[in-house]
């Protein structure tokens, strides 16, 4: 099995099981992500203490790109300090837009999967939605949108 064919592997997975599909009753943080272009839809929970998100999750529907990443931000950000979270925002923006050629797949883990929607120029915006509404619910906005 070649890298594309386990990249492919784990966004089938993730969009097929996505992790923390769910609502979080308390959140310290939420925001709604919408894209007009194709009507993928989320709303993402935060769990914010002392700097560390605690939990995240997100409810929404999609495609499978959209869900797959959504899956895979609240797999990689649950404990992990929120400033990290805005620096991933960052460098997934960079990666999927094609601006991030310095920047270390390799410390991205299974994220690093997305990195062939670049070249869907189309698909971009329904990888970086959950991206955006992350970044929006860490700013204390309420809507992030991706027109």
């Amino acid at each position: 099995m070649d890298l594309k064919d386990l990249y492919h592997e784990i966004i089938v997975d993730h969009n097929r099981r996505p992790r923390n599909f769910r609502r979080i009753e308390n959140p310290t943080r939420v925001s709604e992500g919408y894209n007009p272009l194709c009507g993928d839809k989320l709303k993402l929970y935060v769990v914010e203490k002392d700097g560390v998100i605690e939990d995240v999750a997100f409810e929404g529907s999609g495609c499978a790109i959209s869900m797959a990443s959504a899956s895979l931000l609240t797999e990689r950000l649950k404990g992990k300090p929120a400033e990290e979270a805005e620096t991933l925002f960052g460098q997934m923006h960079d990666l999927l837009t094609g601006k991030g050629e310095d920047i270390d797949t390799e410390a991205l883990g299974k994220l690093a999967a997305l990195e062939g929607v670049k070249a869907y120029p189309s698909r971009v915006k329904c990888a970086t939605l959950c991206w955006h509404t992350l970044h929006a619910a860490l700013q204390g906005e309420d809507l992030a949108t991706t027109e």
